[in-house]
């Protein structure tokens, strides 16, 4: 490993929940295979956004959330940052070997923006991630995930900003 590895930053706000999660696996894993070892941190989770009416998304979060047992599980996140973690755990191969699971201990995310991330100057080995290709115009209907977990029972003194 003769590479530093770097910490790409993300923000989610206003970006389609699916589409982040597959291009920050993409980097996970590509870090991972090539040994560099690359990070990424997920900013502002509650204002990350999923396409569909809002019935629809609460009846599938809701489905998804009710699945099993509240105490015994398998258990669903309620939170912004524990759902967009878990969305790109899913797109990992987290079961089938190492590779996987050791990309996903590589990413953070969090709900809102700490001081020392936000404006235009970043830490060393940081840089921001390039969202070119993942970013699109919004849908006509979707749903911020600050609401989706509200609606879950989160608890809202953890989640900051507007959405």
């Amino acid at each position: 490993m003769d590479e530093e590895p770097t910490t790409y930053v993300f923000d989610a706000t206003d970006q389609v929940l699916g589409r982040l999660s597959s291009h920050v696996a993409k980097i996970l894993l590509s870090g991972q295979r090539s040994g560099t070892l690359d990070r990424v941190i997920i900013l502002n989770a509650e204002s990350a956004i999923v396409s569909g009416t809002k019935r629809a998304v609460m009846a599938t979060y809701r489905k998804k959330y009710e699945l099993n047992h509240a105490r015994k599980g398998p258990f669903f996140p309620r939170m912004p940052d524990k759902i967009i973690k878990r969305t790109v755990r899913g797109m990992l191969p987290y079961q089938k070997n190492s590779t996987g699971r050791a990309a996903s201990r590589n990413l953070r995310v969090l709900i809102g923006c700490p001081s020392h991330l936000s404006g235009d100057s970043l830490p060393e080995g940081h840089e921001m991630g390039d969202l070119s290709g993942v970013t699109r115009p919004l849908p006509g209907r979707f749903m911020k995930l600050g609401k989706i977990s509200e609606n879950l029972g989160a608890p809202m003194d953890r989640i900051r900003g507007e959405y």
